[in-house]
Parts: C-alpha cells; structure tokens; sequence
C-alpha cells in the first residue's frame, strides 16, 4: 500500500491510498498524520484504519504531479515538532563515495581517515542479533518541519552555500505515541540535500553542510521493506539527461541494520516526545559530487525505485546571497 497526500483543485488536503495501478481518496481523512495518530490511538495498523474510513473518489496521481498539487505524504500541523535527520556511511560502498580510500579497510587503523574508521565500525558491529545493540552509526540534523521540501518544489539552497547536491536515499517516517513509542508509519524515497563542497573542506564541517533543506516522497510505502532496493538518480539540465546512475539501498546492501539505525536515534528522550514526527534518512552509497559534477540553479533532481511509486522529482534554486554578517540585537 502507498500513501500520499494531494492538494485539492479547491486548496483543501487529500489523502490518497494506491494499491497497484488505482489511487483513490481515503474518506474522512485529514491527514496522514490524523490516520496514524487514530491507529496508535486504537492499536490497529494503518492499513485496518483505512479500510474502516474506506475509498472514495479516484485520483489521478500523474495529473496531480504535472499540475504542481503533490504534498508531502505526512506533515506534523506545527512544523517545530517535526525533525528531519539522518546517518550516513550506512551502506556498502558508501565510503568509497565519501573520501575514494575504501582500499585503505585493509591497513591498520591508524592509516584511516575518521570516514574509515566509522564505516569499518558498522561493517564489524552494524548488524547485531535480533534485539541486541550494535555500534552507532554517524547521525546528523538537518532541521525541523520548515525544512520539508513537497515532491515537485524547489530544494533552495542557502545564499552562502557552496553547492547543492542530491542523496537519493530512503527514509522512515515515524510518530511517537503518547507513552513515547516510537512507530513507524512508513519509509519513502527522499532526496537528502547536502552542501558537499562545505563537507569537503574539512569533515568537522558535516553539521553545517547537512542544515539544508530535504524532500521525501511523493508517496509512502506501508509496511515491510524489500531487503534489495534498486533505483536510479539522475539530474537534468534544460530538460536533458546529464549525469544518471543506479543506487542501492535495503538492508542486503547496507554495513547497519535498519533496527540498529532506529535504536541508536530513538535512544534518546528528546526524540520521543508524544505526538512528535520523524523524517530519518538511512544515507546512500551514490553522489553525483562523487562523479565530478557540479550542480546549477534550474537542474531538476529525480529519484525513483519501483517499490515506491511515482518518483521524487525537485528543481535546484539557491538563495540570493545576503551580504554581511547576521546581526543580534540586545534585549
């Protein structure tokens, strides 16, 4: 089952449920947010609350995307109390895209760069037995609901950024009930934007290249995840293909398991608070940085993988520069 939510001809929100090629209205429903919130509430799964509110009138998602009315499948009604974060060096090859020195594994530790090191830590740890603790993986944030970014709108990096790349990643989406559960609503494909050129002058600058905006979307997988995923990245240029290659993600092809991943963010009191919402990224092995090229405003960036339905799809902008320093004013 997939999840997404529409804006209306007349402005108002729609959730929309696809199963196979049919898309459809849920009745009654508000948001997607609403519907997990009322699964927790009665303890069903979200599918058993969907079926209860049942369909209504068909939708044509293809239209809805052409026409510029795609939300992003669940937002929180205070955007403050949604985080969007993420993990990186998570999956098989992902380190070679980072610093190329994947061949370094084989030396000993003191010849590795930190990248290295935290990436042979999820190769030798990542994977703990069912309900063990595994190492911790790298994690980042990125921002709060103010910086989702609906499928279709425009990534805008800031005035002072050094570039604007894509991350063609998946990410798991999460609602925190009223005792401080954490559950997972569903996972969907997201394009986790980073300033590479900032991260590359020194690693220590990780955290100010991840306060980007992201997207995630357009719709969200319900349910189990295929350990194999296989999908494509690619950017256009003046409606021309100019870089494309194929991603890998699922747990078959990744150092952590996604419940290590999950455990080592929800570990902390602070992301579970009751009626929270979190956009986690799990990270990738595929940059098109790492292929030598160089982003520009207008590039339109697209992401797609068959379990997830219509692809991501998001033009790059950058923000005029504001000249000067940031000012505070004393109280």
């Amino acid at each position: 089952m997939l999840i997404s939510q529409i804006h209306r001809a007349d402005g108002s929100l729609a959730v929309v449920v696809r199963d196979g090629s049919e898309a459809a209205e849920v009745r009654g429903a508000t948001s997607t947010y609403a519907l997990a919130g009322e699964a927790v509430a009665t303890g069903r799964s979200l599918a058993q609350v969907i079926a209860a509110h049942g369909l209504g009138a068909p939708v044509d998602l293809v239209r809805a995307a052409e026409e510029g009315r795609l939300a992003l499948p669940v937002t929180h009604p205070d955007p403050a109390h949604m985080h969007l974060t993420g993990t990186g060096l998570t999956h098989l090859g992902s380190a070679a895209a980072r610093d190329a020195m994947h061949a370094k594994l084989e030396g000993g530790a003191e010849t590795l760069t930190d990248s290295m090191k935290m990436f042979r830590m999820g190769l030798e740890g990542g994977r703990p037995a069912a309900g063990a603790v595994g190492v911790q993986p790298e994690w980042f944030y990125k921002g709060n609901g103010h910086a989702a970014v609906a499928p279709g709108q425009a990534l805008t990096a800031p005035g002072f950024a050094e570039d604007g790349g894509e991350e063609p990643e998946i990410a798991g989406l999460y609602l925190i009930g009223p005792d401080g559960t954490p559950h997972r609503i569903g996972w969907a494909l997201a394009n986790e934007f980073s300033d590479h050129v900032t991260e590359r002058v020194n690693y220590l600058w990780l955290a100010h290249s991840k306060l980007r905006v992201a997207s995630f979307g357009p719709e969200l997988l319900v349910g189990d995840l295929p350990a194999d995923i296989r999908g494509i990245s690619r950017i256009r240029r003046d409606g021309a293909v100019i870089w494309e290659k194929p991603f890998l993600s699922g747990e078959a092809n990744m150092s952590h398991t996604y419940a290590n991943l999950e455990h080592h963010h929800f570990k902390y009191d602070v992301f579970r608070q009751p009626g929270d919402l979190h956009v986690h990224m799990f990270g990738t092995a595929t940059l098109s940085f790492a292929d030598g090229i160089k982003t520009a405003a207008g590039d339109t960036f697209e992401i797609e993988a068959a379990p997830f339905g219509l692809p991501l799809t998001n033009p790059l902008a950058f923000a005029p520069a504001t000249p000067g320093a940031v000012t505070v004013q004393t109280l």
